[in-house]
């Protein structure tokens, strides 16, 4: 196919003449319709666009008489047409087009203003399959390329954020619009119909379970612009994906400073591991630093839960984020402000809460809505040099497995809880992980070793200065029950955990010296449990 070439410098400012309004969002469109009009702008517009705009008593020219072709199959084919497409790709200086304009009696289109069937909406909404697929806009992209192509001559807008901008570009430049302002438009526009068709390639690829499709797009709209990366000297921005999974991307802030790109990385890490535990069952704290829990515990109330956390590492604690699994109140808003603490995020906060935060003013305080459901499905996403890694979400929980008891010596009830609790954390450690976990609370965390053997052993030291802090007789990790995240390769990492006073293990298994490992367990009376399950996490 050969390379059409144009060498047509673009005009600087042009005249915006007539305009095109077709929109899912009305926000704004008939404020925006009526200053257009009053500039002497010709409106053109479909469907219930037409009749909003109509209804206010301006003038609007619906599409159907400009193509001399009426709306069919309940609107599916209204805009795809030459006189609409040909007025929106006409190159203005080109005497060819011009001659083709004329003859064919085709008018030009200066402005476009379009969002689209609200594709996303209708999808975490839960949409059935013909529901979903009836809201895949056709039209609206064909018209955003088109136009955005075209920006040299066509101003395309696809948010009502940008009406503003619009109106003033007209008002200071007598009716036109500047080349530098449609450049920006044309890509924002190009920006949104690739987010979009990304959402639509990849509900169709879950629809259909079709794990790895030959193309995957993932798309995002700008939440906000942050001051910098994870070091100062890298840019970066907040972009939400449209998922409607509760959590730091759909939180409100509610008071505090801007987060930070470590903060949203950490936050979400806390939110995610504290999700683990069901609120109706028990409250539940997190406490993270550097994407890792320094502190996990179950309580009565969250007042209990905190302090239990902060137990296991105040140290570590000082300048984290702190997750919670149940609303906020002023009791324990009280306790969590007498340490200095970055972030709070929490289903809810009650008004109480809210006032006691508010006395530190720099503390940030995220009501997230809800806790997401930690067996639900998603993807998760990594960036490497010239490529994108993309994974299912991890959401294997220890409840749903059958756990086989390896040893001699089966695990009691209470060591079979501190188990499942120690491996529900595990789960949101970087691996190497090790974690003691004793009723209820994590008494020892040991994370990012190369050697699972140092990662008990930190987790045991980790123990002993928590319990000097306390002032306790010895380490909670004596008596405990102790996760690892992978299997164990060799007996001298569960050396290392019996040495540190763990009772009892549970861990995937599967490596070629299971039986190594299972007879150093029963010479020290030590229980086993497999759970046929790892959580890596890098």
């Amino acid at each position: 196919m050969a390379v059409v070439s144009k060498k047509i410098p673009a005009p600087d400012k042009v005249d915006v003449k007539t305009a095109l309004l077709s929109v899912s969002d009305k926000t704004g469109i008939v404020e925006l319709a009526r200053a257009l009009a009053d500039k002497g702008v010709r409106l053109l517009s479909t469907g219930g666009t037409h009749k909003a705009i109509a209804a206010a008593g301006l003038a609007v020219t619906d599409v159907s008489d400009v193509t001399g072709f009426p709306e069919i199959m309940d609107g599916r084919v209204k805009t795809l047409h030459p006189k609409v497409h040909g007025g929106l790709l006409a190159i203005r200086d080109d005497a060819e087009h011009q001659a083709a304009m004329k003859a064919h009696g085709i008018e030009g289109i200066d402005l476009v203003v379009i969002n689209l069937y609200p594709f996303e909406d209708v999808r975490a909404a839960g949409g059935d399959y013909p529901t979903t697929v009836e809201n895949i806009d056709i039209g609206g992209p064909a018209m955003i390329r088109a136009s955005a192509k075209n920006h040299a001559y066509v101003t395309i807008l696809t948010d009502p954020a940008d009406y503003p901008e619009l109106l003033e570009q007209l008002a200071a430049d007598a009716g036109q619009t500047a080349y530098a302002f449609r450049q920006r438009m044309a890509a924002k526009a190009f920006a949104r119909t690739a987010a979009y068709d990304a959402m639509i390639s990849n509900w169709f690829a879950e629809a259909l379970s079709i794990d790895t499709p030959r193309h995957r797009v993932i798309g995002g709209v700008l939440k906000e612009e942050m001051r910098y990366g994870e070091n100062p000297h890298q840019k970066a921005a907040f972009y939400v994906t449209g998922e409607r999974r509760p959590g730091v991307a759909t939180a409100a802030l509610l008071q505090g400073k801007q987060l930070s790109y470590n903060n949203i990385n950490d936050t979400d890490a806390a939110y995610e591991l504290v999700a683990e535990f069901l609120p109706e069952k028990s409250a539940a704290c997190a406490i993270i630093k550097h994407a890792n829990p320094c502190g996990v515990a179950t309580g009565a109330n969250l007042f209990e839960a905190y302090k239990r956390a902060l137990a296991c590492d105040s140290v570590s604690a000082f300048g984290g984020i702190i997750a919670l699994n149940q609303t906020l109140d002023a009791e324990t808003a009280e306790e969590i402000i007498k340490l200095f603490t970055e972030v709070i995020i929490a289903p809810d906060a009650t008004d109480e809460a809210k006032a006691v935060v508010a006395r530190k003013a720099n503390l940030r305080l995220l009501t997230a809505g809800g806790l997401p459901d930690p067996r639900s499905a998603g993807l998760t996403a990594k960036t490497v040099s010239g490529g994108l890694l993309v994974q299912s979400r991890d959401n294997g929980m220890v409840e749903d497995l059958e756990l086989k008891v390896v040893t001699k010596r089966a695990p009691t009830q209470q060591e079979l809880e501190d188990m499942k609790f120690a491996f529900k954390v595990a789960k949101h450690v970087k691996s190497n992980a090790v974690v003691y976990a004793k009723d209820g609370q994590t008494a020892g965390i040991g994370a990012g070793q190369m050697s699972r053997v140092d990662s008990a052993r930190i987790a045991g030291l980790k123990a002993e200065e928590a319990a000097r802090a306390l002032g306790l007789a010895e380490p909670l990790t004596r008596g405990s029950a102790v996760a690892s995240e992978a299997f164990l390769p060799f007996a001298d990492g569960l050396l290392s955990m019996i040495a540190a006073g763990a009772t009892a293990v549970i861990q995937p298994g599967g490596s070629m010296r299971d039986q190594e490992v299972i007879d150093a367990a029963n010479e020290h009376n030590v229980a086993m449990v497999f759970t046929g399950m790892r959580h890596f996490r890098h």
